[in-house]
């Protein structure tokens, strides 16, 4: 057995991690626990320690110089950080210090899980210098890259991010491949990534990673602005991609070539919406922005409906004045000399397209069922009435789609927060700081459009996870408790009898 020694300055993430690991099937035991460094220091040095566990951000003694001091009487010492924040210069030095990992909070448990098996074995052959795993350094790629390509990160801070994770690209012109697996399972998912990253091991011009949809995105650097190297990308790119079921194959869309340190947000932006070209070309293997998209962006005049009025009467939900809008910008269109079906036909699915990645960044959602019957009508309009109806419906939809769900866009994003991460630690102050918003505000934003507290709500959510694992499921309360979100066991039985009038254990043994 190896000791283990935990330190937080906040007492419930010291349970939590006690009550939620097996430690023993690690080969290991918690001996001790303290909430600041000084407490910590004192007591490792009365207690043989082997792994050490500690927040990065705590009172009279951080977890780097508390590491820096252990190791003075301790130089075998391991380490794991956890960390509220992802804080550059923390991470940097600890890599420095030689850590086995930097977690973030809420953790990961199978993250977690990973690291101390790692530990054990380094601490089984008392082997080589500790360094962050892989999997974390994938992670903070996929950080770095997708934060610079959506232009939200400094020049100088990209450079000393990819110096330290090994990132190149100094090709003068660069583009962007993204696939896209609609049907594949997580783990399917997990397996075709790890694939596309290991074929691309040990390349200085091309760098996979996951954005914030779960899509994969490749960058790569070329050396001119010539197509070749784009096709030669997609050729790489396809063979690595796992086959969905018939009509559901591995989606690969590619933006065009642009400047690499100065443009590749747009060739980002265009492989992105020639993943909505798909719907209309499924039997495509791959599609490139440049062969799909008949209208260029640059020059909104290129585009021969008024966009920006359509966008606006969408977001105010006028469902007569936008149908209006798009039949008179249709028969105008029409009526202009030279114009051939094919044309009109090529700026109704433009706009189709227009509307989807609209209400998509209004809603945060998809709406494929719906866009894909309007596509289906476009498609089969043999005339102009027909076209222009299709055209209508699909106006008509997309505001009855925003009517439907009238809540604020900043409480719909906190309400799929909860959705996809009940089981993590939330709370106002941490969403408020994710979407710019005081906390209290958004608190009473939230009560105001739910009609329940934000505290409420989360249990509730939480609660109804729990009855649902616990009528499906084998596992312990306790598991469960956790992966409804609660790392504290008494506190779930307490909110749990709140909601359903009896015990978790009571609850299980009727179904």
């Amino acid at each position: 057995m190896y000791n283990v020694f935990i330190v937080d300055d906040e007492p419930f993430i010291i349970e939590g991690l006690i009550d939620s690991i097996d430690w023993p099937a690690f080969g290991l035991e918690v001996v001790g626990s303290a909430e600041n460094g000084e407490e910590a220091l004192r007591r490792i040095g009365q207690t043989p320690v082997d792994l050490l566990i500690t927040d990065i951000s705590m009172p009279r003694m951080n977890g780097l110089d508390l590491i820096r001091a252990a190791r003075e009487s301790r130089p075998d010492l391991k380490a794991i950080i956890l960390s509220g924040f992802n804080e550059f210069d923390y991470l940097k030095e600890g890599m420095r210090l030689g850590i086995e990992n930097y977690l973030l909070k809420p953790i990961n448990v199978k993250e977690l899980h990973d690291t101390l098996n790692n530990a054990v074995e380094k601490l089984n052959s008392t082997g080589a210098n500790a360094l962050l795993s892989p999997y974390d350094v994938q992670i903070m790629k996929d950080n770095t890259l997708y934060r610079w390509i959506g232009g939200r990160i400094s020049e100088a801070e990209f450079n000393e991010r990819a110096a330290l994770l090994g990132i190149a690209l100094t090709e003068p012109y660069g583009v962007i491949a993204l696939a896209r697996l609609p049907s594949a399972e997580p783990e399917a998912q997990e397996e075709t990534f790890e694939r596309v990253v290991r074929a691309f091991e040990g390349s200085d011009s091309a760098y996979p990673f996951r954005d914030m949809d779960g899509d994969f995105v490749i960058v790569a650097g070329l050396s001119s602005e010539e197509e070749a190297g784009k096709q030669e990308l997609a050729r790489r790119v396809l063979p690595l991609l796992e086959k969905g079921s018939p009509g559901e194959a591995a989606r690969l869309s590619l933006g065009g070539v642009h400047p690499l340190r100065t443009d590749i947000a747009a060739s980002y932006r265009e492989a992105k919406k020639a993943q909505e070209y798909f719907m209309i070309y499924p039997e495509r293997e791959w599609i490139d922005y440049a062969e799909t998209e008949p209208f260029k962006e640059a020059e909104p005049s290129d585009f021969p409906i008024d966009w920006e009025v359509c966008r606006k009467l969408l977001v105010a939900r006028d469902k007569e004045g936008l149908a209006a809008a798009v039949e008179a910008d249709l028969e105008r269109l029409r009526r202009r000399e030279g114009v051939a079906p094919s044309y009109l036909h090529e700026v109704a699915v433009e706009l189709i397209v227009r509307f989807k990645m609209e209400l998509k960044a209004i809603k945060h959602s998809d709406e494929t069922e719906m866009f894909s019957q309007s596509f289906a009508q476009v498609n089969a309009a043999s005339d102009y009435a027909e076209l222009a109806k299709a055209l209508r419906s699909v106006a008509e939809r997309c505001v009855e789609s925003l009517v439907q769900d009238s809540r604020s866009p900043v409480i719909l994003q906190v309400l799929e927060e909860i959705r996809s991460h009940y089981a993590d630690e939330l709370s106002l102050k941490q969403l408020g700081a994710q979407y710019h918003i005081h906390p209290v505000y958004l608190g009473q934003l939230f009560q105001k459009e739910t009609g329940e507290s934000f505290t409420e709500y989360i249990n509730k959510y939480r609660i109804e996870q729990a009855k649902r694992l616990l009528k499906s499921s084998t596992l312990k309360v306790h598991d469960i408790a956790r992966q409804a979100g609660y790392w504290e066991t008494g506190y779930f039985y307490k909110q749990f009898k709140k909601y359903v009038g009896i015990s978790p254990t009571e609850f299980k043994g009727l179904h």
